[in-house]
């Protein structure tokens, strides 16, 4: 059975590789890639059942055990990354066959999905430090791609600086490695955690930390290294762009939680309750603001990244069962909701030709269910109940009060309000008040847009009302992981 770990890995490579063979057979790749995505889904469920009846499961590849060899493992909080890696994969496909032009079809698409979320599932599973940036970079270079795909002015010149900055945070990312391997002598994210419970070198252990959170930091777009975000986002087309909001800076968020629950755990009010919670509540507020000061749908989004991964980050900044847990649980609803409401983004572009949302309007009269559905996400994503953005925000400022972070709770309660402010905006320039659009736009038929997301919107719904089954399960992964001996000892088999 624990063959199944390196199935998420290993599928979409080897369907990568064979779509670029059928790179002018634009019908055979989407049969093939809507096959994989579904099958990828539904092993990601079963290994995330699996792991949550059986425990950690681990593979030693090429039969090298640890912490010799290259070992993935798959406990609940990488099993949980998977199905919504998993989820949003297939959404955001199904919706690209809907809107992606031929001119991007062809220019080898479908390869470099399927390659970036074999780098992305590889950074959820992979228990070596050196091979997290060897995925980073495979994830990295296909977006690469993808970003530019299509090959407009704006999209060449935006991406520019989004290789920079990932280009300068992979160099970074090495030589942070290669000081952690000169204090611990492994690479082994199990092993290095052992080391450091051992070692008494405090000062060097928190530069390290620093460095890699600093690394971990831009790929998650956290204050102040969330500049080449907005506008590198807004410029691909709208599955792209659904695919990296809801996917990409959480891969960030997932390696600074599983480093600073693992390893970095020897000075926590130094790293978490003093760096780690203070760049959550900048991260929140300018990215909230910077949300509120635009008026185009896309950039609006892009801008709410920002502040929404404050939350994630918050929830480790506080440090407590109760945060960590609510953490989880956001992050589930933010992929999901982020996902959606850039979807939808796409959709009202397809209908007015524009983002602009000066120049958009009346949508709710000749596209209600678009308007409605795009409201459930818009008041999700602003927290307020039954959604699941209220339930998995709840317990992070619940936390903060009671730890007496007043500060960053305050922030966040301000942050929830200005998230709501801009959502609204979108929803009366965009959906509201007399129709700016023609009457060929006004009869353009939405449904085959929408079909994608429904499942999107009826999750954020379920995991609203089903809040405390997906709460406690919320709870059982932050057990696991605040206890880094259970993940240690199911490496390392001591």
């Amino acid at each position: 059975m624990n063959n199944i770990v390196i199935l998420p890995i290993l599928i979409p490579f080897i369907i990568g590789a064979i779509l670029i063979l059928f790179a002018k057979k634009h019908t055979v790749q989407r049969v093939i890639s809507g096959v994989t995505a579904i099958g990828m889904l539904v092993i990601s469920i079963y290994l995330a059942i699996y792991v949550y009846q059986n425990g950690i499961t681990t593979l030693e590849l090429g039969n090298w055990s640890a912490p010799f060899g290259i070992v993935l493992v798959a406990d609940m909080f990488a099993t949980l990354m998977l199905v919504l890696s998993s989820i949003v994969g297939v959404v955001c496909l199904f919706f690209a066959y809907q809107t992606i032009s031929s001119e991007r079809e062809k220019y080898y698409f479908y390869p470099f999905y399927f390659f970036l979320l074999t780098g992305v599932n590889g950074a959820f599973l992979t228990g070596d430090l050196f091979n997290l940036f060897v995925f980073f970079e495979v994830m990295l270079i296909s977006s690469y791609v993808l970003i530019v795909m299509g090959g407009t002015k704006y999209q060449l010149r935006e991406s520019v600086k989004y290789v920079v900055i990932n280009v300068f945070a992979s160099a970074l990312f090495i030589i942070a490695i290669a000081y952690i391997y000169a204090v611990t002598g492994t690479f082994n994210m199990a092993h290095i955690a052992e080391r450091v419970a051992e070692l008494e070198q405090t000062g060097i252990l928190n530069v390290i930390a620093v460095l890699l959170f600093i690394v971990f930091a831009m790929k998650g777009a956290l204050f102040p290294l969330y500049f080449w975000l907005p506008r590198s986002y807004y410029g691909p087309p709208a599955a792209i762009a659904a695919l990296f909001g809801g996917l990409l800076t959480k891969v960030g968020i997932y390696a600074i939680i599983r480093s600073f629950t693992l390893i970095f755990i020897h000075d926590p009010t130094f790293t978490h309750k003093g760096i780690i919670a203070t760049i959550a509540g900048l991260t929140m507020f300018f990215g909230v603001l910077g949300a509120v000061s635009q008026f185009d749908f896309k950039r609006i989004l892009s801008y709410h990244i920002i502040s929404q991964v404050g939350y994630m980050v918050m929830g480790l900044g506080i440090y407590t069962r109760l945060a960590i847990a609510g953490a989880i649980f956001y992050i589930a609803h933010h992929i999901i909701v982020k996902s959606a409401l850039f979807l939808f983004a796409g959709a009202t572009q397809r209908i007015t030709g524009t983002t602009d949302l000066k120049q958009m309007g009346g949508l709710l009269k000749t596209h209600p269910y678009l308007a409605w559905m795009f409201l459930i996400g818009a008041l999700s994503l602003a927290g307020i109940p039954p959604l699941s953005g209220f339930f998995s925000k709840f317990p992070i400022i619940l936390s903060g009060f009671e730890e007496g972070q007043y500060v960053i709770s305050g922030v966040a309660l301000l942050v929830g309000l200005l998230t709501l402010f801009s959502m609204i905006k979108i929803f009366n320039y965009a959906f509201w008040g007399e129709p700016k659009h023609t009457e060929e736009q006004a009869n353009f038929p939405v449904g085959k847009l929408l079909l994608p997301i429904v499942p999107l919107v009826a999750l954020t719904i379920i995991l609203g009302f089903a809040a405390e089954p997906v709460f406690q399960y919320s709870l059982q992964i932050a057990d696991q992981i605040m206890d880094p001996s259970i993940y240690i000892e199911s490496v390392l088999k001591e």
